[in-house]
């Protein structure tokens, strides 16, 4: 019973210590007509991440999203392209690299209202 306990004790504070990036997003992004900015907004159950990123082509949806601790990783479906995000939480920002086909590019995402 006490050993239970203790496992149940450890599961909690390692939950804990799960960056907590559930809500809107604001990032921006120098692309190659200028600066761009993009929403996300993230839905967390457990270690997966889901959602939208609203940005120049419209919404499109957040998949393959994974957080463990204070790293991130994340698709974005726009259209017929794969952008894979990845990076790490930190309060209330994000540093993310972004792959976009064979170009890596840099991008910082704030909480919205922070």
């Amino acid at each position: 019973m006490r050993l239970g306990k203790v496992l149940l004790l450890a599961a909690l504070a390692m939950s804990a210590f799960a960056a907590d990036i559930a809500g809107k997003w604001t990032a921006t992004m120098e692309g190659p007509d200028g600066q761009m900015q993009i929403e996300f907004n993230f839905k967390v159950d457990g270690g997966k991440i889901s959602g939208t990123a609203v940005g120049p082509m419209g919404p499109s949806p957040i998949s393959e999203g994974t957080l463990d601790g204070d790293n991130i990783s994340f698709t974005v479906d726009a259209h017929d392209m794969k952008i894979v995000h990845k990076g790490t939480v930190n309060g209330n920002e994000m540093k993310l690299k972004v792959e976009i086909g064979d170009q890596t590019m840099d991008m910082t995402a704030k909480r919205a209202g922070s």
